[in-house]
């Protein structure tokens, strides 16, 4: 299954999990990249934009809502989707309300994932473009 070209960016501290990920999902030809933290996360995109943000929830230091929130703040048209391994339902929901795309429970489906992505990428390409019309519009009137 080939997708369209748009980046991501894995933050999972579980070294494995995300090495494995990163693999998998290069094999299917996106353009992915990991970090292990969410001071990682945020640093990263402050040098390199990306359009989706896969987040483990349970991370040492910035847990993933504190890193959904900076995201959020800086960032406010990146899908993210939470990962969480816990089945902790309370956690996904707030994820929610603070602006991410979706959840998926560990272990997931890769192509599960890969649906999800395209999906929040297609939502923030969207978005984008709305954007990119009313500016557009604006521009057009004062002329």
């Amino acid at each position: 299954m080939l997708v369209d070209a748009f980046s991501v960016l894995l933050v999972d501290d579980e070294v494995e999990f995300l090495d494995t990920l990163l693999k998998r999902l290069r094999k299917r030809n996106l353009n992915v990249s990991g970090v292990h933290s969410g001071e990682q996360a945020l640093a990263f995109l402050q040098a390199q934009p990306v359009d989706v943000v896969v987040l483990d929830v349970k991370m040492p230091g910035m847990d993933g809502l504190e890193t959904l929130r900076a995201i959020k703040k800086s960032f406010p048209l990146i899908e993210v989707i939470m990962l969480t391994g816990h089945a902790n339902m309370e956690v996904a929901i707030e994820g929610m309300e603070l602006g991410a795309f979706d959840y998926l429970m560990k272990p997931m489906d890769i192509d599960e994932l890969l649906y999800k992505l395209q999906d929040a990428y297609k939502k923030k390409a969207l978005h984008e473009r709305r954007i990119q019309d009313s500016v557009e519009g604006v521009l057009r009137g004062k002329r």
